[in-house]
């Protein structure tokens, strides 16, 4: 298992998340020096049918990070990727899925390292 892979006991915490929820999953990457980008790219664009499978939904997707309020003139990361999955059990669907694996390959060999933090959605009126 590489940096870059969940470990069993942070998919069970996913797993264990309220199976009603919707997830929104935060990707902060940093890319390899030598075309990580354009590796990730590629993820990007062939990851997008096992997100739709699952009734997931790409929210935002950036780069050019900068630092207004913080320490630090950038933030350690290249990019940011959000994606709202229906529920805790569709995000583990996907990964777990027909031909995901083929997939994944790119984006670990994209990413010097990547954060993936599973979030919930808060409700600003109530």
């Amino acid at each position: 298992m590489s940096r870059l892979d969940p470990t069993p006991e942070q998919l069970a915490a996913l797993a264990a998340r309220p199976a009603d929820e919707p997830v929104v999953m935060v990707n902060l990457l940093t890319f390899h020096v030598d075309g990580g980008r354009e590796r990730y790219l590629r993820y990007a664009r062939e990851v997008v049918p096992h997100i739709q499978r699952v009734g997931a939904t790409v929210r935002y997707a950036g780069t050019s990070p900068a630092t207004v309020i913080g320490h630090g003139e950038r933030p350690g990361w290249d990019a940011i990727l959000v994606v709202e999955y229906p529920s805790p059990a569709a995000f583990l669907d996907m990964v777990a899925g027909p031909g995901y694996a083929d997939v994944h390959e790119h984006r670990s060999a994209a990413l010097e390292y990547g954060d993936l933090v599973a979030t919930s959605v808060w409700s600003l009126t109530d």
